[in-house]
């Protein structure tokens, strides 16, 4: 993807994995550290679910802006931009920028815009959650389902129990290998966030449980080590603690863009003055296929992560 889009090598860097509060813990045979920039806030607040890392400077380059469409000309639902031009392509002009249609943009790194600060979710934008969950459900209560009967994302409907009992099912799952080695990376997540985070300052902004914390802390560390620099816990669904709204979450993040497969997350964020790209990998979640959600302007819908990609670069490259 990197190569396709033109992105230029230095843009590859990496950086020191935000550290968790308890000094340290172990997986396998395996030592993984954990320190904080900040405190911990026991009774709560909004450093009660917040990880922080600090971000290494990062040396002098030149950096690489690739030409998809133009967000703000599709929010708009124009086919056809300001200028009269097919707002799906985009043909370069102005050459003082060094960007053709087959070269991307390329300036140098104190020329950049501020970083975009952009939430990422968990469960199904980042690691196949339901796949892993139904695979325990068939085992465990011999129940049968695949990710295409998840109408909504409320398991107790699609499972026909009720809401404590679905709520219990998960919380076993949590303590199963199911959950704990068998949630694999979306496909072209790993490498599109890598881009990305040479232009954007990345959080992760997830509605799981303060419960598996620590083991979401190491699976994001395993596969996306370096590229978050805040990790909250929305605590919803939980048998205990407080939960909080992904909007005020959001937020307190100054987040201009979350990146998210749930329409309710949605359709709140976007409310709240949030840009959304709402993530239906490969239009295989039938939960995120929500007509009202569409036709909210700060609502756009992706299916993979190469056009999150382009969507976020786009937003950056007419900011």
């Amino acid at each position: 993807m990197a190569h396709l889009l033109g992105y230029d090598p230095c843009s590859r860097f990496s950086r020191a994995f935000p550290h968790y509060p308890s000094g340290s813990s172990y997986e396998g045979n395996r030592h993984v550290g954990f320190t904080l920039k900040a405190c911990f806030d026991a009774n709560g607040g909004d450093n009660a679910n917040r990880l922080f890392v600090k971000e290494k400077k990062k040396p002098f380059g030149f950096t690489c802006v690739p030409l998809p469409p133009l967000l703000g000309d599709l929010e708009k639902g124009n086919s056809v931009r300001d200028d009269g031009r097919d707002a799906s392509r985009i043909d370069v002009e102005d050459k003082s920028l060094g960007g053709s249609p087959t070269k991307p943009f390329c300036f140098p790194d104190q020329q950049l815009p501020q970083k975009l600060v952009v939430a990422v979710d968990v469960d199904e934008v980042l690691g196949n959650f339901v796949s892993a969950l139904n695979e325990f459900i068939a085992d465990r209560y011999s129940s049968h389902h695949s990710v295409s009967e998840y109408h909504v994302y409320e398991f107790f409907k699609i499972w026909n129990c009720s809401r404590d009992e679905a709520n219990t099912r998960v919380h076993e799952f949590f303590e199963t290998p199911y959950f704990k080695l068998g949630i694999q990376p979306i496909p072209g997540a790993q490498m599109a966030l890598q881009n990305l985070s040479r232009f954007c300052n990345l959080s992760v902004v997830t509605s799981r449980q303060n419960v598996i914390k620590d083991h979401t802390l190491e699976w994001i560390e395993k596969h996306f080590s370096g590229l978050f620099q805040e990790i909250h816990f929305g605590n919803h669904f939980a048998l205990d603690g407080v939960s909080r709204p992904k909007s005020e979450i959001c937020r307190s993040l100054n987040a201009k863009v979350l990146i998210d497969d749930n329409p309710r997350y949605a359709t709140e964020c976007a409310e709240a003055g949030i840009r959304v790209l709402l993530f239906d990998y490969e239009n295989s979640y039938p939960w995120s296929k929500t007509e009202s959600d569409y036709q909210h302007p700060l609502v756009t819908r992706v299916i993979n992560w190469e056009e999150v990609e382009q969507q976020l670069m786009s937003l950056i490259a007419s900011s």
